[in-house]
């Protein structure tokens, strides 16, 4: 692990109820446990939207355990903000927006889950399509980047929105301004035309469920900071916005004017802020153990 990687997870620890060995201990029920297994399709590996040459696979990467870091795979908007780049890959095989911060992100929050908890954690992440059968319900929490370029069918608005009903999580991340939400909206209005997207308060259990994150502030990008600037077209305020399911749990969180996917992915190189990385595994960590809870 890179030591810049393991300082800051270090540094995260401190507070966490679920860290070390303290007597608490998330449980997960070990029929709910092999009933996901049965469900889960082999690991496999996609072409990432990221033009990485340095991930390698971790020697523990068919672990069978409670958690897993399922990131959702969607077809491409024909507005989409990578689209006219990458218009030749068929989003079934990677190289699309679905993949943007992939597998690195994921690979570097999966490590994170499990210093910071014990939850039982697989050490590399799931690409989930919504077409493959019942696929998705093997995996209590999803998480998808670049959500201004999504763009659902309605067999998979519709398959979406069971899985969530039935308890599923959806964590929807780094999608900036009026013109990407206005084509996010486009696929989640098809899953959930019934229910309003709010606004979520500070009281709200998911931001407290491990971490207290009343002091929740803007995560730019990678990509932003190289440009000396913290957001792009006129996502210049943060937002922390979801659905809540008819007894008040939130099923799906969005996290808007924010990239918290790059928080995660560059958590190991010293010239991305430290302060970002902590706010986005905190706010990640806390999803989680919310999803596996609730």
């Amino acid at each position: 692990m890179d030591p810049q990687f393991q300082t800051l997870l270090c540094s995260q620890a401190e507070g966490s109820i679920l860290f070390g060995n303290t007597p608490r201990r998330l449980a997960v029920g070990v029929g709910f446990v092999l009933t996901l297994l049965a469900f889960q399709r082999p690991f496999r590996v996609y072409r990432s939207l990221e033009p990485y040459d340095d991930v390698v696979l971790p020697s523990d990467y068919q672990e069978k355990t409670e958690w897993i870091f399922a990131r959702l795979m969607y077809p491409q908007h024909p507005n989409a903000r990578f689209g006219r780049t990458f218009w030749h890959f068929d989003w079934h095989d990677g190289g699309t927006s679905w993949s943007q911060d992939y597998p690195r992100a994921d690979r570097h929050f999966a490590q994170a889950v499990r210093r910071l908890t014990r939850i039982h954690t697989r050490s590399v992440e799931q690409p989930v399509n919504l077409d493959d059968g019942d696929d998705v319900y093997g995996y209590p929490w999803l998480c998808a980047g670049e959500m201004g370029d999504w763009k659902l069918t309605r067999g998979q608005a519709s398959k979406l929105r069971d899985y969530l009903l039935r308890g599923g999580f959806l964590m929807l991340d780094d999608f900036w301004g009026t013109e990407e939400w206005d084509r996010f909206e486009e696929s989640m209005q098809m899953v959930f035309p019934d229910r309003a997207i709010q606004e979520l308060p500070d009281r709200e259990a998911m931001f407290h469920t491990v971490y207290d994150l009343d002091d929740r502030y803007q995560i730019p990008g990678e990509w932003a900071l190289r440009q000396h600037r913290m957001y792009r077209n006129d996502g210049s305020v943060a937002h922390w916005r979801g659905i809540y399911d008819d007894r008040g749990r939130v099923m799906v969180a969005m996290s808007f004017n924010s990239d918290i996917g790059d928080s995660w992915e560059w958590a190991d190189d010293p010239r991305y802020p430290e302060k970002y990385s902590a706010l986005g595994i905190r706010i990640g960590v806390n999803y989680v153990v919310y999803a596996m809870t609730h």
